[in-house]
């Protein structure tokens, strides 16, 4: 009950600041993004949850990731500012998905091909901004256990583009033992369901991952090797990237 209340407190208070952001000038992309990175280290902070970050945040660009949670929404978000890439329905969620909205996310309804058209060409301009477009290619979260096959689709704005493609993967590691999946957020469960268990849980931490911003000509090449370095992380092996450029 307690997390709960600090939640909600939260919550109000990054109504209150970005309301308060308005009034200092119009919201930007750029300030929404970082409004929404803001809101991400407030909440982070009063739910005691701790993250490890291996690796530099890439400052643009686009960053592809494993996907286990809307947790992970809140630890990439607090760890760099970023643009996601979200299913449509996150837009309906209660507070949340007004968040999103203000904080710059790109909804794609994944039923519609022109939806995807859609959401390449706005990700092209994005990634002309000096701040990561962030996607989940796998299409869903997960319980972990694997790292599904990436879409390769919403890939192709930045290799056609040539914009640097960055693999960040993440895991939750939970005292006690406790399997990872008791944090995944995955299958039919309700949202408001899940959130309250998690907010029972303590003692758990956040360990996110970057490698190397890459560039790449062929999506996907990029998928399938972005796939194998954050496969590799999360089960502690060492992949090389190949058939790409490092970014210096």
């Amino acid at each position: 009950m307690r997390r709960a209340v600090a939640l909600a407190f939260a919550l109000a208070m990054c109504v209150v600041r970005y309301w308060l952001a308005r009034l200092r000038g119009p919201m930007t992309l750029e300030r929404r993004a970082l409004w929404l990175q803001g809101a991400a280290q407030a909440i982070l902070k009063v739910l005691d949850i701790k993250s490890q970050v291996q690796g530099r945040p890439p400052m643009c660009g686009l960053v592809v990731s494993n996907h286990l949670s809307y947790l992970d929404i809140i630890i990439i978000s607090a760890t760099m500012p970023c643009f996601f890439v979200a299913k449509m329905e996150i837009g309906s969620w209660p507070f949340f998905g007004k968040a999103a909205r203000s904080g710059g996310t790109i909804f794609l309804d994944r039923s519609s091909l022109a939806s995807a058209m859609t959401v390449a060409e706005q990700m092209t301009e994005r990634l002309k901004l000096p701040i990561s477009v962030l996607l989940f290619p796998e299409g869903t979260s997960t319980d972990g256990a694997q790292v599904l096959r990436f879409h390769s689709r919403l890939i192709d704005p930045a290799t056609t583009a040539g914009a640097p493609i960055t693999a960040a993967a993440i895991r939750y590691v939970i005292e006690g033992g406790v399997e990872e999946r008791e944090l995944c957020w995955y299958g039919d469960e309700e949202f408001i369901s899940h959130l309250w268990k998690v907010l029972g849980v303590t003692g758990f931490s956040a360990q996110l991952h970057f490698g190397e911003p890459q560039i790449y000509s062929d999506r996907r090449v990029a998928a399938d090797q972005t796939h194998a370095e954050i496969t590799a992380w999360r089960e502690g092996n060492v992949v090389e990237s190949e058939s790409a450029v490092a970014m210096q």
